[in-house]
């Protein structure tokens, strides 16, 4: 029974070896880095920047709203990095899914890759709704009024929509036509949009500050008065809850922290750069440049747009629904309101392109390596594109779009996309401190000829290096945590650092709930909570000089994610606080489609899975091995040929 078990424990956390086989991949290699930066720009610089804006800087934050926007920007850039480090060690398609099966095991990275796919079905159909709506908006809404008169759908439960969006269905087809026809006339029209799209928020920007006020930057409770007098008193006012206390931050330090984790979302959708490894041209170099200026990009819009907003009108006065055609009303340019549109529908369509191109290729991945179907994993000869997937992921999102009420289904896009996120950040921090090398054939050829010997290349094992004395593996002690016996990474402190990692991934998380759900009682300092928030602090404190004190690999890449363990150790805080922000009924929902999840793992990927076959027949492996360079995935604890080694 023991037996049993740890065997079934093994296959959960079995890793996938990397072979680099030589061959030229599947998919077209067409894309430069300028179309990876417009992939990143146009699926994170959509919605956000037209709608999110007013309401942030309306409800919570005023003309702070810029420093939200800082606080978010910096915390994606986090995120950002250890996806640009991935992308340059790992030039295969699957992005977060295959960065976690390389590094902590397969039902790690079956829960992110199906996350992902749940993110981006629910963000295509959201945004493909959010594309119709504001269509409908600018013709009136004549097209919600035909439908909703001859296709009512009145379901309690809020679960269906009001009506059957059939232009969103429409929309969703058409894309998915044209992702399937090709990735290069797709990222042409994504450029296209993308411009437009920039030259428009360009114009937001320099209008704003052409007709703005920086009154409106430093506003008094007395222009509160004359803004509810003018009114008419047409509704009461409760004025520090409805306008805050006056200044540039009128809702305080809290009211910016809140507005920087709603403006966080807005940066969500760069990782789509991640999943283009086999179709960029140069994905060690494109892929770091693409992920990092897409999002400083992406930024300098936010930052701009919002701070032209709150110049040219009070911020109490925004429109939540669409603050800038009302703010070029405000300054006496109306018609600006069309060329606004213009750009709105532009940004919403390379949203819709941005969130449908990785969902297909996370799906190819995943089905590619048995934890799917894996007639999904099918590339068509002609267009050099995941066929199947495109079309079944399509469909799914249309049918989606075309029925439900997405509102309640979105936040659900966030718990995919931090987990992911999060997972990532881990994977950097535990390959950082490994023996070993993922992209180098013949490092790790003379890695492995090594192994049995007692010296280990000091810097990665070209030509010429110089040698440790210290033995790649070695008897653990507890003087090995905060005091290594040499300067390279060795089994047993890789093995350290994986166990660190996972003992101070439970702290964090367990430290995050306290935070999100006690918050006031602990700057109240309440002993209840104040002592086990201390405690798990000063655990995570040791967690972090243990990781710290370890050996690091000295093996070069085109990027690195700098301030290791700081800065990936941040980074899985921030993600998981911002999931622990979300209710009760997105959790729940996250756990029925996790079953959902689970059912098709455990009653087909398990036992299908490449890793799986390949295990259970080693003698058609291991000629496999013979005729093909491996590469070691610096997973510890694993056998040399569970390790990808000869």
């Amino acid at each position: 029974m023991a037996s049993k078990l740890s065997n079934f424990g093994k296959s959960l956390l079995r890793r996938r070896a990397l072979i680099d086989s030589g061959e030229e991949s599947q998919f077209a290699r067409c894309l430069s880095t300028l179309d990876l930066i417009a992939l990143g720009v146009g699926s994170t610089l959509g919605a956000g920047v037209y709608v999110l804006a007013g309401e942030v800087a309306r409800e919570k934050a005023g003309p702070a709203i810029v420093l939200c926007f800082l606080i978010a920007a910096l915390s994606s850039m986090l995120a950002g990095l250890c996806y640009a480090e991935f992308g340059a060690r790992v030039p295969k398609t699957g992005s977060a899914y295959l960065y976690s099966y390389v590094t902590v095991g397969e039902i790690w990275a079956f829960i992110t890759g199906w996350n992902l796919i749940l993110s981006y079905v629910i963000g295509t159909a959201s945004v493909a709704r959010a594309w119709s709506s504001t269509f409908d908006n600018l013709v009136e809404q004549k097209i919600s009024g035909f439908f909703k008169s001859i296709m009512a759908m009145k379901v309690p439960g809020n679960v269906l929509a009001e009506y059957p969006d059939l232009f969103a269905l429409i929309l969703i087809l058409l894309l998915t036509g044209l992702l399937a026809f090709g990735v290069s006339e797709s990222a042409l029209v994504n450029k296209i949009f993308t411009g437009i799209n920039l030259v428009v928020l360009g114009f937001v920007i320099i209008s704003g500050f052409v007709k703005g006020n920086t009154h409106n930057w430093n506003l008094t409770e007395a222009d509160y008065s004359s803004y509810i007098n003018e009114t008419n008193g047409s509704r009461p006012y409760n004025v520090k809850n409805d306008f805050g206390e006056g200044g540039f931050a009128p809702f305080g330090l809290s009211g910016v922290l809140s507005g920087a984790a709603t403006c966080f979302y807005a940066f969500v959708g760069f990782d789509c750069i991640a999943t283009t490894s086999e179709e960029a041209k140069n994905p060690m170099r494109s892929i770091p440049i693409g992920i990092v200026a897409s999002l400083l990009i992406c930024f300098f819009a936010y930052f701009g747009v919002s701070a032209a907003l709150t110049l040219m009108m009070p911020y109490y006065q925004l429109n939540t629904q669409s603050p800038l055609p009302e703010a070029f009303t405000y300054v006496g340019w109306a018609p600006a309101r069309y060329i606004v549109a213009a750009g709105s529908l532009c940004a919403l369509s390379t949203s819709l392109l941005g969130s449908m191109f990785p969902m297909p290729r996370v799906i190819y991945a995943m089905a590619e390596d048995g934890l799917l179907f894996r007639v999904l994993s099918k590339i068509n000869a002609r267009t050099k594109t995941p066929l199947l997937a495109t079309i079944a992921s399509g469909i799914v999102a249309a049918l989606m779009a075309f029925l439900f009420d997405l509102a309640a289904l979105v936040d659900l896009m966030s718990i995919g996309t931090l987990l992911a996120y999060s997972l990532v950040a881990i994977c950097v921090l535990i390959l950082r401190y490994q023996p070993g090398t993922l992209n180098s054939s013949s490092q790790t050829e003379k890695l492995v000829e090594l192994v049995e010997g007692e010296k280990v290349p000091v810097n990665g094992g070209d030509s010429g290096d110089e040698y440790d004395d210290t033995p790649l593996k070695e008897t653990f002690t507890v003087k090995l945590l905060f005091s290594p016996s040499g300067k390279n990474p060795t089994q047993t402190s890789g093995t350290i650092v994986y166990a660190t990692t996972a003992i101070i991934s439970i702290l964090i998380t367990l430290l995050c709930v306290i935070l999100a759900n006690c918050l006031p009682e602990l700057m109240a300092a309440q002993p209840g909570v104040l002592v086990p928030c201390v405690i798990l602090t000063l655990l995570c404190a040791v967690c972090v000089i243990i990781i710290w004190r370890q050996p690091e690999s000295k093996e070069a890449l085109t990027f690195k994610v700098p301030l290791l363990p700081w800065l990936p150790l941040f980074s899985v805080f921030v993600n998981i606080y911002l999931m622990m922000q979300l209710d009760l009924g997105t959790w729940c929902r996250f756990t029925v489609w996790m079953v959902i999840g689970f059912a098709i793992y455990f009653f087909y990927g398990i036992r299908n899975s490449s890793e799986a076959t390949n295990r259970s027949s080693p003698r058609k492996y291991e000629p496999a091995l013979q005729t093909k360079s491996p590469i070691y995935t610096g997973a510890p604890g694993d056998s040399d040929v569970e390790a990808g080694s000869p």
